[in-house]
């Protein structure tokens, strides 16, 4: 029986707006097979919230803490925040907002 998706809400802070990040975030988490968005936010940071199973939606937040090196990641982070939850609306792809 498989795992129940999970729902990862993301706050990435750092140089992550106008720099290619969310089309980054976008391809990483199609490749991971995730739906969701990645938003740029009034105050510089962009919102990932991807939905999914939990080991592919996990390895998405270690991409996007750096946790393992991707040399063509744009921009620089400097801090992600973010927690998992029970899917709470259903998405059809990812996309960029």
């Amino acid at each position: 029986m498989p795992e129940p998706d999970v729902r990862l809400c993301a706050s990435v802070y750092g140089e992550v707006q106008g720099v290619g990040f969310r089309w980054w975030t976008r391809c990483r988490a199609l490749e991971l097979g995730l739906t969701g968005y990645a938003a740029n936010q009034a105050d510089g940071r962009v919102r990932v919230v991807a939905q999914g199973p939990r080991a592919p939606a996990e390895k998405l937040l270690q991409l996007l803490e750096g946790a393992e090196s991707w040399p063509s990641r744009p921009g620089r982070i400097d801090k992600v925040v973010a927690d998992f939850s029970q899917p709470t609306e259903q998405f059809s792809g990812f996309v960029e907002r």
